[in-house]
C-alpha cells in the first residue's frame, strides 16, 4: 500500500469515535429565549433538541422584521477553531438565506405592527469539513458503515461540517415571545459536493434551515 494512503486510513483509523460528529447544541445560556426552551421530544434527529412553542394563528401575521443575525459570544458557544472570519461569513450567509425564505411568505418590513413578527437568528456554532478525511470517510469500511447507519437515522455523518444557531420569534407590536428553537443543520451523509470546501457543509445547513424555518408557519 503506498505510504501517503496508508498515512490516511491510520489516522482514519485512530479517530475517536467523538471525532465522528461535531458537538451537539444546547440551549444556550446567553440567549434572550434560553429559560422557555425544554427538550424536544418530538425531535429523533437531533436537528432541533430544544424548543418553545405557544399557542399561534400564524396567519394573522403577515409581515415580518428580520433582525440582522447575530453572531453568539456565550462561554458556551461552539464554533471550536472557526476563526472571525468564517463566523463572520456563514452570519451573512445566513441573513440573506433566512430572509429570502421568508419573503416567500411575508412582506419583509422594517416597521413594527399587531400584524407583524420580529425573528431573531443567532449563530451559535459551526464546524468544517476535515479535508480529505471527511470524503474518504463516506468510501473506507469503518466509515462507510457509520455513514450508512447515519444516513438511515437522518443523523449527522463523520467528520462533516455543520452549522447551529437559535431563532426566536417575536409579536413586533408587543415583543412578546411566541416560539423559539435550537437547530444544528448538516447534509447529508453522502451529500459529497456538500463535503467539498471546509464551509460548503454549512452552507447547505443553512439553506436547510432557512426552509425549516419557514415550513414552521404553515
Amino acid at each position: 500500500m503506498p505510504s501517503p494512503v496508508r498515512r490516511l486510513l491510520i489516522l482514519w483509523l485512530g479517530l475517536p469515535l467523538a471525532a465522528c460528529a461535531s458537538p451537539e447544541p444546547l440551549a444556550y445560556a446567553g440567549l434572550a429565549s434560553s429559560s422557555y426552551l425544554s427538550p424536544n421530544i418530538n425531535d429523533s434527529t437531533g436537528r432541533m433538541p430544544f424548543r418553545y412553542s405557544s399557542a399561534v394563528d400564524w396567519t394573522h401575521y403577515r409581515n415580518v422584521i428580520v433582525d440582522p443575525v447575530a453572531i453568539y459570544s456565550g462561554a458556551d458557544a461552539q464554533f471550536g477553531d472557526l476563526d472571525a472570519a468564517d463566523r463572520q461569513a456563514l452570519a451573512s450567509d445566513m441573513q440573506t438565506a433566512f430572509t429570502r425564505s421568508l419573503a416567500t411568505r411575508f412582506t419583509v418590513t422594517n416597521r413594527p405592527g399587531p400584524d407583524t413578527l420580529r425573528v431573531r437568528i443567532t449563530l451559535t456554532g459551526a464546524a468544517r469539513t476535515a479535508p480529505v478525511l471527511g470524503t474518504l470517510s463516506r468510501f473506507d469500511v469503518a466509515g462507510g458503515v457509520v455513514n450508512g447507519v447515519q444516513s438511515l437515522r437522518d443523523r449527522e455523518g463523520t467528520l462533516t461540517g455543520s452549522v447551529s444557531y437559535a431563532v426566536e420569534i417575536f409579536d413586533s407590536s408587543d415583543k412578546r415571545l411566541l416560539g423559539a428553537y435550537v437547530a444544528k443543520q448538516y447534509p447529508k451523509p453522502y451529500d459529497l459536493p456538500s463535503g467539498v470546501g471546509p464551509l460548503t457543509a454549512a452552507r447547505t445547513g443553512i439553506a436547510k434551515g432557512a426552509a425549516e424555518l419557514l415550513a414552521q408557519f404553515d
